[in-house]
């Protein structure tokens, strides 16, 4: 599988020569590298690479993904080439959508209400884990269902926090 991702406004070609756990990829057109990636949840990942543990978490975001590694956080856009079209560029998500935790963490804040109207890219709710603050944001306009949190609740990878249609 290729994907072309866009990290800090640079188009790179991810080609995955073999899946978890025994991956193995090349990063545009560079010498194929291995890694051992492990999921113990949806959305954390473990992954071994050259000698090193690295904790990883992804979540969905407007622009694309958000990749938390070690405490770095980076931005990537996403686009699978065989999925491309004109007419899809430009069509956002459609139907009910689910905001959820993409690790465990606390509740330190809720930023909308149900019945409220968000705009893409707009922050829903705050969930604080490994000391970090992590904005989950609408993925794109509408209106908030509901928000199943309450501030100081714990949740888990995965969870459902509020759901936007």
């Amino acid at each position: 599988m290729t994907l072309d991702i866009i990290l800090y406004g640079r188009e790179h070609r991810l080609e995955l020569l073999a899946g978890v756990p025994a991956c193995r990829f090349r990063l545009s057109g560079g010498p194929e590298r291995a890694a051992h990636v492990v999921a113990p949840v949806p959305g954390i990942y473990s992954v071994l690479m050259d000698g090193l543990v690295y904790d990883v978490w992804v979540e969905e975001a407007v622009s694309g993904l958000v990749i938390v590694i070690d405490g770095y956080r980076f931005e990537a856009g996403v686009c699978d080439p065989r999925r491309y079209s004109r007419q899809s560029r430009n069509r956002g998500p459609e139907g009910i959508q689910g905001l959820r935790a993409p690790m465990p963490g606390k509740v330190v804040r809720v930023l909308a209400a149900p019945g409220d109207a968000v705009e893409a890219g707009q922050g829903v709710i705050v969930v604080e884990a490994m000391k970090m603050q992590n904005e989950l944001k609408a993925p794109r306009a509408g209106r908030v269902l509901s928000i199943a949190v309450k501030e100081g609740a714990i949740v888990a990878a995965g969870d459902v926090l509020a759901t936007i249609e």
